[in-house]
């Protein structure tokens, strides 16, 4: 184009402020905006955001259910907790699930060692100006693992019998099982017991494997997640609150849980994960497996949910 030429296109071209105009609120917009978003997403929080529970404390345990502190605190003491007879990789006590007769927890060896009797002991030590306290600790140490495993397994009986209940229990030789459970009880509801469970194994002290076995040997906890719809048999793991499955990536794996033979079998854990490696390996060499590659050829769903593409690059 000649320079003429572009200087007459310039000179045609209509100025800006030639046009129509109108009023514009820029802040108002804003403001309407912000308004109308901000009902919206309380509105969508409200419908399908799922409840922000707090963290289940010791001491949250203990005011909730102190009766169940004491019993797991006894259990605990005489080894019959489900953590003391677990097995890898916390103890030796039992070698655990297997698949196909191979004892895998075991093979994983004991790598998290943890002494139930320390998970109430060792905290207690730590208890200062409590003379009984100090005295039972000091019977209980001095006393033989016999002695030891037969006052809290008559401690526990004893409870048992009087329905969980420790003010009903009966005159009995508990040695200082009693004294030592009272006292754990009343540093649960302290607050101190949190610190000196995830304080002893660390040197940050965030470790919180102590803790979570303690509460898990105890009844409160399975009985929360269970009023929460959250057990074991109500599809376990998700976020949300309820019967249906959580997450997209977590109900694969729970749905196993929900089926035989995997819903009545001891080595649940372990076959839900080898039959979940056996999946993600299938689906890895998917490619190069005879007959399962050729599935999309057989049955084209791609080309429908692709039509667009197919319609416009037809083989020739």
């Amino acid at each position: 184009m000649s320079p003429t030429r572009r200087a007459a296109a310039r000179d045609n071209t209509p100025d800006s402020h030639m046009f129509a105009t109108r009023r514009y609120d820029l802040v108002k917009e804003f403001v309407i905006a912000l308004v109308a978003m901000t009902l919206l997403t309380v509105a969508l929080a409200a419908i399908f955001s799922s409840p922000d529970d707090k963290a289940i404390t010791m001491a949250r345990w203990a005011q909730a259910d102190p009766n169940d502190v004491i019993a797991t605190a006894t259990g605990e003491l005489a080894g019959t907790t489900t953590s003391a007879t677990y097995g890898a990789p916390y103890n030796h006590a039992a070698e655990g699930q297997k698949v196909l007769g191979v004892p895998l927890q075991k093979l994983g060896g004991v790598r998290i060692p943890v002494n139930s009797q320390d998970l109430v002991l060792q905290p207690l030590e730590g208890v200062v100006g409590v003379p009984a306290l100090s005295q039972a600790l000091a019977t209980w140490k001095g006393a033989s693992t016999d002695h030891q495993h037969a006052w809290a397994t008559a401690y526990a009986d004893a409870l048992a019998a009087a329905g969980g209940d420790p003010t009903a229990v009966t005159g009995g030789d508990f040695g200082p099982v009693p004294v030592l459970t009272t006292g754990f009880l009343d540093l649960a509801r302290s607050g101190g017991l949190e610190g000196a469970l995830t304080s002893s194994s660390t040197f940050y002290g965030g470790d919180q494997t102590r803790s979570i076995l303690l509460l898990a040997d105890g009844t409160y906890l399975e009985d929360t997640a269970v009023a929460q719809h959250l057990g074991g048999d109500q599809w376990g793991m998700m976020n949300e609150v309820g019967d249906y499955p959580g997450q997209p990536w977590m109900w694969l794996y729970t749905f196993w849980y929900q089926v035989k033979p995997f819903s009545t079998s001891d080595n649940a854990d372990a076959e839900v994960w080898a039959l979940m490696m056996a999946l993600t390996l299938l689906l890895m060499f998917l490619p190069f497996i005879p007959g399962l590659r050729s599935i999309p050829r057989w049955i084209p769903i791609h080309r429908l949910v692709w039509r667009q593409y197919y319609d416009t690059h037809r083989r020739t």
